[in-house]
Formats: C-alpha cells, sequence, structure tokens
C-alpha cells in the first residue's frame, strides 16, 4: 500500500513533466534563440500617453530547453510622468565571467523572451502609492542577498528574486506560476518564509522540498523544485512543466476584469477598463 502510495505521488510529479516535454520538442522550439524575438507585444501602456504609474509582472517560456521545464519571470515599472520602463530581473548571461546576475535597466517591458510570448501576470496604475511601491522595489534590490549569484536549479534565479521582490512589496498580491522553478529558493537558506502573494506562508528546503500554503496560491507541494498543487479558487489543478489546469483565473488587464488602479488619477477607482492582454494558464485575480 504503501508503496503504491510513494508510486502515485512520484507519478503524479514526473508524468505531466515528461508531458511537458514532450509537447516542446513537438514544437516549433527548434529557432536559434541568438535571432528570437525580442521586441513589445503592446501589453504595456505607452509611456507617451500613460503619466500615471505603472507596474507590470511578466512570465515567459524560459530559453531553450529550459522552456520545457518553465517560465522566467520579471516585473517592469514606471514612475508618474516616467517616459521608460525599468525590467527588474535576474539573467544568468555573462554571471560566470563576474557580471552581476541582477539587471536594472530601462529597456522594453513587454518584448517577447528569445521568441517565447510573455503573459501579463500583474497590471497596477495609479499615483503616489505606485511610484511608492516602484521605490521599494527598488530598495528590496539593493538588499537581494544573491545579486552575483545564478543558478539555473534549483535557484536562487530569475524566479527566486521576482519572489523575494513580491515578498518585500506584498501589496502586488502577486501569485507566480507553479511553473516558476525557483520561486520556492528561500533566500539566505531560510527555511520558513511568506508565500509570494503575501497571503500564506511556506516551508521550504533549499527549493527542493516544500509546501506552501495561502489564499492565493492554494496548496503547492515542491518536489526538486517541480510544483503540483491545487488551487480552491477558482478550482483548478497546478501541474509541473504545465502549469494550471483548471477554470482559469483572469489577469488584470484583460478585458473581463481590466487593470487595477490603487489610486484615482481621475479614472474614478479599484478597477477600470484596460486593453485585452493574453489570458493565459497562470494568471492572478486582482
Amino acid at each position: 500500500m504503501k508503496l503504491r502510495l510513494l508510486l502515485c505521488a512520484i507519478a503524479a510529479f514526473f508524468l505531466p513533466l515528461a508531458g511537458s516535454v514532450a509537447a516542446y520538442y513537438a514544437g516549433d522550439n527548434a529557432r536559434d534563440w541568438r535571432g528570437a524575438r525580442r521586441d513589445s507585444t503592446g501589453l504595456a501602456p505607452d509611456p507617451a500617453s500613460t503619466r500615471e504609474a505603472v507596474i507590470q509582472v511578466y512570465s515567459a517560456r524560459a530559453v531553450r530547453w529550459r522552456g520545457a521545464f518553465g517560465v522566467h519571470t520579471w516585473i517592469a515599472a514606471k514612475p508618474r510622468g516616467g517616459a521608460e520602463y525599468t525590467r527588474f530581473e535576474v539573467m544568468g548571461f555573462g554571471v560566470g565571467n563576474g557580471r552581476q546576475a541582477v539587471r536594472v535597466r530601462e529597456g522594453i517591458p513587454d518584448g517577447y523572451w528569445y521568441g517565447n510570448e510573455p503573459t501579463l501576470l500583474r497590471d497596477l496604475r495609479g499615483g503616489a502609492e505606485v511610484d511608492a511601491m516602484i521605490a521599494r522595489l527598488h530598495e528590496a534590490t539593493g538588499r537581494y542577498p544573491h545579486a552575483n549569484e545564478y543558478r539555473i536549479w534549483p535557484g536562487p534565479n530569475s524566479n527566486t528574486f521576482v519572489a523575494y521582490l513580491a515578498r518585500a512589496v506584498p501589496e502586488l498580491h502577486l501569485e507566480l506560476p507553479s511553473t516558476a522553478i525557483g520561486k520556492d529558493y528561500l533566500p539566505d537558506g531560510a527555511l520558513f518564509g511568506t508565500a509570494p502573494s503575501g497571503t500564506g506562508a511556506q516551508f521550504s528546503l533549499l527549493g527542493l522540498l516544500g509546501i506552501t500554503v495561502a489564499a492565493e496560491e492554494g496548496l503547492e507541494l515542491n518536489l526538486l523544485g517541480l510544483s503540483l498543487g491545487v488551487d480552491v479558487w477558482p478550482p483548478a489543478l497546478k501541474l509541473p512543466g504545465i502549469g494550471r489546469v483548471g477554470v482559469p483565473e483572469h489577469v488584470p488587464g484583460s478585458a473581463m476584469w481590466g487593470v487595477r488602479r490603487l489610486e484615482g488619477e481621475g479614472e474614478g477607482g479599484a478597477l477600470a477598463g484596460g486593453a485585452a492582454a493574453p489570458v493565459a494558464a497562470e494568471a492572478v485575480r486582482p
């Protein structure tokens, strides 16, 4: 009986992952990433016509074979009246040659990630309150303890960094995709921490074994960096490699929910209509 339960648990983690790998290599993923698209997808509002402060969070399938397993995440932000977006992200390119893993720089906020179309996870807009959140993102970036480290697995990586920023600015209520491998790696080797969404708690042993219980994330089990879980509302399963399967959550910025505005700026309230954005397998509620 115990052996059967163990085999079922192993199958629950690794069969969906095998399906994700098979689907990845059966698709059009043999392109040369060095010449792949990095241009804008049009998901971010144009700074020239948008005075309000903006914070957006994106995910996209990782580069090359890593895309079969998970996603890369980043944050883009623009203060009130700002003419450019700043991207907050971690990249492994050049770290072995002494370059910092943390990259905070002006750039395209919503670009294809080496040919992979991004999904909008969070879209906050407003005035002084959003400006203050952007300042706290900068402050938290300066405190990130792994600025010069990058490990694809189990972390610290790009998702470890974004999860760290989310914990530092809990007003984001950021539920990262279950396919964001590395999000459960707690900085400085901590065993316990707040869930990235700020709505619960988690235990993690170096990102290799752990559990998260939170209002946004639901129940997630982590084994070897892979997440298997259940979201209570809207109901869904979270499968390794595949992500969310079930009732879709609608991302702020979609036609259904609109963007989330924390201050009026003349728009008058919590939710206002926005441009349509792709609603992918994993998104968060406003």
